[in-house]
């Protein structure tokens, strides 16, 4: 007994030295040891890590420029409506907005290109992390590069519904009578490739932060659904799964740039069909406390 005991005591002095002994390391590196290069790189938003960089290298907190930009602040002009106007307004919206549908059979029909820019526009006055609007929204009318990006996503997604999906998803997909097969790559006269920039440059060349930039883009996607469809387009939300690598390089768009979002956009063909789908009412998706 008295062995175990004596044990025991040497272990748990063993024990608390090394605590002691890391502690101190921990402290000392603080005080005078550079940082790891991990620890050195600007904040960065762990969950919205970007999946394509396969060799993503740390970078040395040098490389990145240290905002001190003043901006002037000026009154804010605001149009205020009766609560009767605001009453009608806000139901007109979303009656337009009820009416969207991912729409997959899109006509070859010509769009008018000041449209295309007054969507993008819209879509560039989402907010954005510290004002950095991280989107670059690319507009794809050649037949060529069309093609080319066609045979780029069917490549990837035959392998996405026959290995990579899994069986409950290409399940829950056939209600939709989707498949790889995306022939409204060729046929919509438009394709907008919507891509986050991980980061931007300053003026000296140093890297910018840009704070929550695939939320940020995802905002201004959702404001550009909105007025595609209050110009009277249709699109269908596509995320090129492995995709974006490939089609980053086919558009040439620098290494900081990483593709979230493709939109087929045009008028519905003739013959456009979508699926019988209800919505959920609105005491399923709002909470009131």
């Amino acid at each position: 007994m008295f062995l175990l005991t004596s044990v025991l005591v040497a272990v748990v002095c063993l024990l608390m030295v090394w605590i002691f002994q890391n502690a101190d390391g921990g402290t000392q590196r603080r005080k005078g040891e550079p940082r790891a290069r991990a620890e050195a790189r600007p904040w960065v938003d762990e969950d919205l890590k970007d999946s394509t960089d396969i060799h993503q290298l740390e970078e040395d907190a040098d490389d990145w420029q240290v905002s001190e930009e003043e901006v002037e602040h000026i009154p804010f002009s605001h149009t205020r409506y009766p609560e009767k106007e605001m009453l009608t307004r806000s139901r007109e919206f979303y009656e337009l907005l009820n009416k969207r549908r991912s729409v997959r059979f899109i006509s070859n029909e010509q769009v008018p290109m000041e449209v295309i820019d007054n969507v993008i526009k819209a879509a560039g006055t989402a907010p954005s992390g510290a004002h950095t609007e991280p989107w670059t929204f690319v507009v794809v009318k050649d037949p060529d590069v069309k093609h080319k990006i066609r045979e780029i996503v069917e490549e990837e997604e035959e392998i996405n519904y026959l290995k990579r999906m899994g069986p409950q998803w290409v399940s829950d997909l056939k209600k939709l009578r989707t498949n790889w097969i995306k022939e409204y790559l060729d046929t919509a006269p438009v394709l907008i490739l919507i891509f986050k920039r991980v980061h931007g440059f300053a003026a000296n060349g140093k890297k910018k932060i840009h704070y929550y930039n695939e939320i940020s883009v995802s905002i201004a996607c959702g404001i550009l659904l909105a007025a595609l469809q209050n110009a009277g387009l249709v699109t269908v939300t596509t995320t090129p799964l492995n995709c974006g690598p490939r089609l980053r390089v086919l558009l040439n768009r620098p290494a900081n740039e990483k593709l979230l979002i493709l939109l087929p956009v045009g008028y519905p063909s003739e013959e456009a069909t979508v699926p019988d789908l209800a919505r959920k009412p609105l005491d399923q998706i709002m909470v009131t406390v």
